[in-house]
């Protein structure tokens, strides 16, 4: 049974980052396997210099100075992009580049419409899964779908080549103190007597002593991840968690030979607003854990928040972007563990047959219990 879907419309992806072979001149890319740069064309190999350091070699950046806009330039680069006019994806390319398709949502854009100035990348996790590995993990998280269109059964076995991309993080360290007022909750039972069915039964009533509680708190928050892109639905990339983030490798282009990088779309403010919310839902629960007992109140907590860094980092993301009926649908896979989440169409088709299926079984079940009646 094959279902009336259009083809699915996915173009090979361009390669964005081009670092040419000293001894072919063809563009070297990275291997996730050896950590190295490999020459497809003639086997040269290249190692990149310091590769396997440590994450602790990764400077901080102070928050309240971005703020005021007084970071070193050293800090600040321009990179030329193509604004998705679908999604909103700013995706970098190189200079001999002119016309693509979004890797995010299969939307062709024209890749000169401008620049983006933005912090630098500190850190960024390297790819850690090849092309082909990412692919099969796809295919076999597709092979578990019911009820998917024939149409998305058949992308998965052509194999198409999916898009390595560096997708954009803010990661922000703080150190808090926070006085809180509540109330601690004893729970306590008493035995009452009531009427059921005309009789005196005893019972017990569960109730809650309260009494006043206040005190302090502290946590030094390290590394808190906030997404900086707008690009990928948010479940996505929550579901592709955790990352690895103690392998942090201090920022060189040469990761990024043969994949693309997103710009950030969500500046630092917001990132950090997120961030915030995150840590304040980690205090409210020490808090709760310094009450105590069998409840708790908060009434208020107070937080004083100091020392405030962060840094701009890139996490690798294998990325499908495909089209069913006018519709964008995604496949990621976490570069690094091959974990997969996505979208997916329904067959209707496949769904009606397997409703009538079941309502027969259902009759002819029915049909023999009466007649051995």
């Amino acid at each position: 049974m094959q279902d009336d879907a259009s083809p699915f419309d996915v173009a090979a992806p361009e390669e964005a980052h081009r670092f040419p072979c000293d001894q072919c001149g063809a563009d070297l890319r990275f291997d996730a396997d050896a950590g190295e740069l490999k020459c497809d064309h003639c086997g040269n190999v290249v190692t990149i210099e310091g590769h396997g350091g440590s994450a602790t070699s990764i400077v901080e950046l102070d928050f309240k100075v971005a703020l005021e806009a007084k970071l070193p330039d050293a800090e600040i680069e321009e990179t030329r992009v193509s604004s998705c006019p679908n999604c909103g994806a700013q995706v970098e390319f190189d200079a001999d580049t002119h016309a693509a398709e979004c890797p995010f949502c299969a939307t062709p854009v024209v890749t000169d419409t401008g620049t983006h100035r933005h912090i630098k990348p500190k850190g960024l996790l390297p790819f850690g899964v090849e092309e082909r590995e990412a692919r099969e993990a796809m295919n076999k998280w597709l092979g578990r779908l019911w009820f998917a269109p024939n149409g998305l059964q058949n992308y998965a076995r052509k194999g198409r080549k999916m898009s390595g991309i560096y997708v954009p993080y803010w990661t922000f360290d703080a150190d808090t103190k926070s006085r809180y007022r509540g109330e601690h909750g004893t729970v306590y039972y008493v035995t009452k007597t009531v009427m059921r069915d005309g009789k005196q039964v005893q019972v017990r009533e569960q109730r809650v002593r309260w009494r006043p509680a206040s005190g302090r708190v502290a946590r030094f928050f390290d590394d808190v991840l906030v997404l900086a892109s707008r690009s990928l639905p948010k479940r996505f990339t929550d579901g592709l968690a955790p990352w690895d983030l103690a392998a942090l490798e201090p920022y060189r282009p040469e990761y990024l030979a043969g994949f693309r990088a997103e710009g950030y779309t969500v500046e630092l403010t917001d990132g950090y607003e997120e961030a915030r919310h995150h840590m304040d839902q980690v205090i409210l629960r020490d808090v709760k854990f310094d009450i105590g007992g069998d409840r708790q109140r908060v009434h208020s907590v107070d937080t004083t928040v100091s020392d405030v860094t962060f840094k701009h980092i890139l996490l690798p993301v294998w990325l499908a972007a495909y089209k069913y009926r006018g519709k964008t649908f995604r496949f990621v896979v976490n570069g690094r563990s091959g974990k997969v989440q996505g979208e997916r169409p329904w067959s209707w088709i496949k769904i009606t047959l397997a409703v009538i299926v079941v309502a027969l079984v259902a009759g002819a079940i029915g049909f023999i219990a009466s007649q051995s009646q």
